[in-house]
Parts: C-alpha cells; sequence; structure tokens
C-alpha cells in the first residue's frame, strides 16, 4: 500500500510501506520553492506537478496493422499518425513525436512497489513485430500549468505559437522553455500539460516561476 499523499501538487517523495521503495520527484531540489507558490493561491497563474506517472517511449510502423492493433489492444486507440497530434484511451495520452515514434503516459500515479504495467503489456503484444516500448518515467515528469497568464508566461521563454486558434486541445508539440526541452499539450482553456526531462526540471520550475513573477505581483 502507497502512503497517503496529501495536497499531490506539492508532494515531492513518497515511501511505499514495507517495501524498503522510496521514490523522489525530479522537483525535489524546488521544493520550497513549489510550496511558496502554491500557498500564495495565484488566480493568474499557477504550476504544479504529476508527480509518478507511467511514461512509455512507443516505436513502430503505422503502416503495419499488427501494430496499431497491439497498441490499441492495450492503450485502447491507435497510434496518431498526423503530426504533432494525440489520442487517448484506457487512463492513457498519447503523443505523436515522430513518423514511427509515441510518448505514452498515464492518467495517474504509478505504484513504485509494483512493476510498471504499461510497459509489460505493450512488450508482450509486440512479440514478433519490429517495434518496441520502453519505459522512460523516471527521466520526466509531467507538470501542468493553469491560469489567464499562463500563455505569456510561456511565451517569455517558448518560441512556439501559443494562440488557441494554432495551437489548442487535441495537439502536442516538442520545444523549449529557455534552455530546458519540453513537450507541450493543450488542455483547453488555459491549461496546458508539459512533459519536462528529468535533468532539467530543477532549473525549468526555477525559470517559470521566476518568468511568471512579475505577472503574480
Amino acid at each position: 500500500m502507497l502512503n497517503e499523499i496529501k495536497g499531490s501538487s506539492t508532494v515531492v517523495d513518497r515511501a511505499i510501506s514495507g517495501q524498503g521503495v522510496w521514490q523522489e520527484s525530479p522537483l525535489v531540489g524546488a521544493d520550497a520553492l513549489m510550496k511558496a507558490h502554491q500557498s500564495g493561491s495565484p488566480k493568474t497563474f499557477r504550476l504544479t506537478e504529476r508527480p509518478f506517472l507511467e511514461l512509455v517511449n512507443v516505436r513502430g510502423d503505422t503502416r503495419d496493422p499488427a501494430f496499431a492493433k497491439a497498441v490499441q489492444s492495450v492503450i485502447g486507440c491507435v497510434p496518431p499518425e498526423k503530426a504533432n497530434t494525440i489520442a487517448r484511451g484506457n487512463g492513457y495520452t498519447m503523443l505523436w513525436l515522430g513518423p514511427d515514434e509515441w510518448l505514452v503516459y498515464s492518467d495517474t500515479a504509478h505504484d513504485a512497489s509494483r512493476p510498471a504495467p504499461l510497459e509489460a503489456k505493450l512488450r508482450e503484444v509486440f512479440v514478433g513485430q519490429f517495434s518496441a516500448a520502453v519505459d522512460i518515467g523516471s527521466g520526466y515528469t509531467v507538470l501542468e500549468i493553469d491560469g489567464p497568464k499562463t500563455r505569456e508566461v510561456l511565451s517569455r521563454g517558448c518560441p512556439l505559437d501559443l494562440h488557441p486558434k494554432v495551437f489548442g486541445e487535441g495537439q502536442c508539440a516538442q520545444s523549449h522553455y529557455f534552455k530546458a526541452s519540453l513537450t507541450l499539450v493543450p488542455l483547453g482553456g488555459d491549461r496546458f500539460e508539459m512533459i519536462v526531462r528529468r535533468s532539467f526540471a530543477d532549473y525549468f520550475v526555477k525559470m517559470m516561476l521566476d518568468a511568471a513573477a512579475p505577472l503574480l505581483s
């Protein structure tokens, strides 16, 4: 059983009871900064983490019906073929990264006391195919931002055109925020999800909150 996680928007680590397993969020170094930001309950811009999600990199060929069928049997949707689009099913989101590459992440946190189920399920259905599934959850984290100033904060370090008529729900894009790479997913309205490398997560949060500070005063 997992220890109870209170205030998931600020949790940075968790222990697995009786298992000797400890998970640490990539944002552990920015914990005080995140808690200070969230304690102010900002209405114009809010940054939170969605820690400990499953993330799996998938490679395959959509021209092979067996590959699309295998993915759908596990995730509940076929891999999106149109550039920079997403698909959802069975509690997962699947992002197009390239003609033969996708990123899949879960809606809920993974229990670290058990093997990550998504990678195993995909590997099982991929047997005999020229395709692959690799768990990359330990190398990334997922952040969420919301509020009327969100696009302004993003535009300070991200070169994408963020106008909702150009970049909206159902799309995704790989870009950068200042010097940190990210994958950006609009959720509708002023909400976005961001997938960030673990090695850049601490820097990313500090830069984003610094960029947002003048807008929150």
